[in-house]
């Protein structure tokens, strides 16, 4: 005689119209008391009665096993949508085109409780070949956070992708700094241009090109308190990424104004005023030391773009330089100079000495002495 199955052990019938056998095993009740069905279904009783022994394992060692048919491109895609809260708008728009272009086109048909460790490694090493280490790490990153994500939403047991290894990718892109006399020919061929200021306060005092596009005049002092024994200073407390925050705390810092930035601010200052009395109405005010025509922020591309003409206006290759590396010609400049190692991290706004000696590895050498003093020297007049 056949007999019923206890509470807990699911159940197994055929059906009719999919002419499989069904196994059914419930695994909890919604919060309106309904129960949640977990199903899967086989050709034959046996086969049946495996994936619910299976799915009974699981439910007694308080394991999620996700629907057979839930991909890698399903979890990629719940990631991107849901995952990425917070976040600044040009990191989205990377992970995102880094999981369209890789992650999904080569991953995606896997269902995500079959891929393994070995289909992620063999992933990542082919990736490895064609791509730079710093790509190689973000997508190991973005399929990592992918199945985490999936993991905490019951779609998957365990993440593989967090017991891979990341390889060593093809060397990037080096970093670069401007010689003396290119940063010199560099300054000239600025002067007659709006960015004038901008390109003089990167390479003087190093700032991001993010921190500079973020500050305001009320974060500018061009009048030097002899009483307090204080010089015009700049306070770099403000980035234009998400938040409004700096890249670190420690990148919050305040930085004495070699002479030439304080000359150049105050030209700057002039100019911005007859641009608002010429925007008149039109002009935006967001007290912006670095603003457009009509006061609002300036873009990012904007920015590039006037770089690459004043580059090229000094007589250099444009395309070869970028608004950023002027800060490594800023740390360049200063270790030639013999500034010490631990003042120029703090100039540059890095925790500490590692950091700034593993992204500027080329530009440090053996020093001995400090920073708006050693700039006003090495470009005296």
């Amino acid at each position: 005689m056949t007999t019923r199955r206890s509470r807990g052990d699911g159940g197994l019938h055929w059906n009719e119209t999919r002419q499989r056998w069904i196994a059914e095993l419930t695994v909890g009740y919604t919060p309106a008391g309904k129960r949640i069905v977990k199903k899967a279904s086989g050709k034959t009783k046996t086969e049946a009665k495996a994936k619910l022994k299976e799915m009974i394992r699981d439910h007694d060692d308080g394991l999620a096993s996700g629907p057979a048919n839930y991909t890698v491109a399903d979890a990629v895609t719940s990631w991107l949508a849901y995952g990425l809260h917070g976040r600044d708008e040009n990191t989205i728009t990377n992970y995102r085109t880094l999981c369209e272009k890789h992650v999904v086109p080569d991953l995606g048909a896997r269902k995500l409780r079959e891929l393994s460790a070995e289909d992620v490694d063999g992933w990542l090493v082919s990736k490895a070949k064609v791509l730079a280490a710093r790509t190689v790490r973000l997508l190991h990153s973005c399929l990592n956070r992918t199945v985490r994500f999936a993991q905490a939403r019951d779609k998957v047991k365990r993440n593989v992708v967090g017991l891979c290894e990341i390889p060593e990718g093809k060397a990037g892109r080096p970093s670069k700094s401007l010689t003396l006399d290119q940063a010199t020919a560099l300054l000239n061929a600025a002067e007659n241009s709006r960015l004038y200021a901008y390109v003089v306060l990167s390479l003087l005092i190093g700032a991001r090109t993010e921190e500079l596009r973020a500050l305001t005049w009320k974060e500018v002092a061009l009048v030097s308190d002899p009483g307090n024994g204080v010089p015009p200073w700049i306070a770099v407390w403000r980035s234009v990424r998400e938040g409004g925050d700096t890249k670190t705390k420690r990148s919050r810092r305040s930085l004495a104004l070699p002479k030439r930035c304080v000359e150049a601010l105050k030209a700057h200052r002039r100019q911005q005023r007859k641009d608002k009395k010429a925007a008149g109405d039109d002009w935006k005010e967001h007290g912006l030391v670095f603003a457009s025509l009509v006061g609002t922020p300036l873009d990012a591309h904007n920015v590039r773009r006037a770089f690459r003409k004043i580059v090229k206006d000094a007589g250099m290759p444009a395309y070869y330089w970028t608004p950023r590396e002027m800060r490594h010609s800023f740390v360049s400049l200063l270790s030639d100079s013999g500034v010490p190692l631990e003042d120029i991290a703090r100039l540059v706004g890095h925790s500490g000495t590692a950091v700034t000696e593993a992204v500027y590895r080329k530009q440090i050498r053996p020093v001995l002495l400090g920073g708006a003093a050693a700039m006003d020297e090495i470009f005296a007049r």
